[in-house]
């Protein structure tokens, strides 16, 4: 059975807080109708500052997800690691961990928005030991035990519900994220289909005597809408996948990989590119993925249109994947 997912960023340009409350609490709604039928995972993220309403906090987000849910997993990917408090965030998911009995999984990554840490007070060049020491301290803390952190002995409690420790993995598309998942023995979560950074991540094990896997991207991982009329949908919403792709371009350097990244200039290459598609359903079946995520509020869509696009996918997408 494909994994099945939906994502929100909740980008909303120019949405007024009633309005971007509506859509919160849809989404929440969504994640509940999403639950209910059977998807994988709700997926969210981490951005700071940006003028389209990316969703800052994906804890809180997920923490309501997680409360309007009982079975789909939620995973936070990414969070920016160096731009939290250490403690604090062990404490955050050790309690989602409780209140969900173990459904949250989240990504660790370093960003690649300067922005981002000069906002927060970060030394981006510090990033990668900082990086290292969220790590290190987030699996010490969930222990339960006292341990030295800056200078002081420290605890944390509550310990998580999950054995050994709530599941975490490290993502990124560079060496050192693999070299550094392999060091602490953790999952590691390449941004984009990238078989030889897993592979070198497997040397990397193998160097430090560590145990691990991972959790990659398909060679397609498109982002879905479903629609009974595509070329409707790509008229009146496609500069809506547009302004995202875009935005969401921008801020990648020519190293930085990612599954979704863009090229774009406009509505029509977008299409042409496959990033972004909107598909029957039957057209949806028929594309074969092995991972299928919807987005349904993309780029600031209208909530009727992404609740249309989540029924389509629910009732007539996914009762026919095979298992």
């Amino acid at each position: 059975m494909p994994v099945t997912v939906v994502r929100f960023n909740l980008v909303a340009p120019g949405a007024t807080p009633a309005e971007l409350g509506v859509r919160y609490r849809a989404a929440l709604e969504m994640a509940a109708y999403a639950d209910r039928h059977g998807v994988t995972l709700v997926q969210t993220e981490e951005h700071h500052g940006v003028e389209n309403n990316w969703l800052p906090s994906p804890f809180v987000f997920a923490g309501a997800v997680l409360g309007a849910t009982r079975r789909l997993t939620v995973t936070v990917s990414a969070v920016i690691g160096p731009l939290h408090d250490p403690l604090r965030l062990a404490e955050d998911i050790a309690v989602l961990d409780l209140l969900s009995g173990g459904r949250l999984v989240t990504v660790a990554g370093i960003g690649y928005r300067p922005e981002e840490y000069v906002r927060a007070g970060v030394d981006w060049k510090r990033r990668g030991r900082l990086q290292d020491e969220l790590l290190e301290t987030v699996l010490k803390a969930w222990t339960g035990e006292e341990f030295e952190y800056r200078g002081r002995t420290v605890r944390v409690t509550p310990r998580p519900a999950t054995d050994p420790h709530p599941l975490l993995l490290v993502g990124g598309s560079s060496k050192a994220a693999a070299r550094r998942a392999a060091r602490l023995g953790l999952p590691f979560f390449p941004s984009a289909h990238l078989p030889e950074l897993e592979a070198y991540y497997k040397e990397r094990l193998n160097e430090y005597g560590t145990e691990g896997w991972t959790m990659m991207p398909g060679a397609e991982t498109p982002l879905l809408h479903v629609a009974e009329d595509p070329d409707r949908a790509w008229a009146e919403y496609g500069e809506r996948f547009l302004h995202e792709a875009r935005i969401y371009a921008s801020w990648q350097s020519g190293e930085i990989r990612s599954a979704v990244k863009s090229g774009a200039k406009t509505v029509a290459e977008l299409r042409e590119e496959g990033v972004y598609r909107i598909l029957t359903p039957d057209a949806c079946v028929a594309q074969g993925l092995d991972n299928l995520v919807l987005h349904p509020l993309a780029g600031g869509m209208p909530v009727e249109e992404g609740w249309r696009s989540l029924r389509l996918f629910c009732e007539g997408v996914l009762p026919r994947l095979g298992g």
